[in-house]
């Protein structure tokens, strides 16, 4: 079809349809997703929730592999939405490593009681080779690569000591939050938060960050991440 050839309106509205309709189901899909795991999520299962028929949804994608691929997707488009591209908006430097953390603490936090799918995806597909599991790892791999580029930059811009090994503190940072999803989720700590901003502040003082976080300042970011 050429740039000047349109479909009938017909046509028009219901492949408009039918995508809102795929959307639909991922969204619910998605949601099933954290409650149960990927490993769980059926086509059977997710007709039921999305009150349509099994053929119906395996028309959207054909196969449960396909399916578990699409919720891989729209949970790490979700992810960078919340996460990623808020923190653009900060300063480059350490200003956008504090709001990438803080944004990273916030949407785990908000994921106690229904999971963060990176974390339960790990667990189900970490020794299970094929597609899921590569989707899987290459989002995880995009995200700490953006923070490893956000901790460089502030390394560049003097804001941590110039001789700092950055993988090193990516893999620490890193760390924080799957204690925090393990001490809030499983142990259903009271303090994790807490404990989580210290330690970020304990890494960026150790990393030679210059200008640490008030007690005022961090009493504030604590706050805003239990709302």
């Amino acid at each position: 079809m050429t740039g000047s050839q349109k479909l009938p309106a017909s046509e028009s509205r219901a492949a408009h349809k039918g995508r809102q309709t795929k959307a639909a189901i991922v969204d619910a899909a998605l949601g099933l997703a954290t409650q149960i795991g990927l490993e769980g999520l059926s086509i059977g299962a997710l007709a039921e929730v999305a009150r349509m028929s099994k053929s119906g949804v395996f028309a959207h994608f054909g196969s449960r592999e396909e399916l578990q691929l699409s919720v891989v997707r729209e949970y790490h488009e979700r992810f960078e939405a919340e996460v990623f591209y808020p923190a653009m908006q900060a300063e480059r430097g350490l200003p956008r490593l504090r709001q990438l953390f803080a944004n990273w603490t916030q949407r785990t936090s908000a994921e106690i009681d229904s999971g963060c799918l990176y974390i339960s995806g790990a667990a189900e597909f970490d020794d299970r080779p094929g597609p899921v599991r590569d989707a899987l790892a290459s989002s995880v791999k995009t995200w700490l690569a953006a923070v490893h580029r956000a901790v460089v930059q502030a390394r560049d811009a003097g804001h941590l000591a110039p001789d700092m090994d950055a993988e090193q503190m990516v893999f620490e940072i890193h760390g924080l939050i799957l204690a925090l999803q393990y001490e809030a989720r499983f142990l259903r700590s009271a303090k994790s938060l807490q404990y989580t901003a210290v330690g970020f502040e304990n890494i960026l003082a150790r990393y030679g960050a210059a200008t640490p976080m008030l007690p005022r300042q961090r009493q504030t970011a604590e706050m805003a991440l239990k709302q």
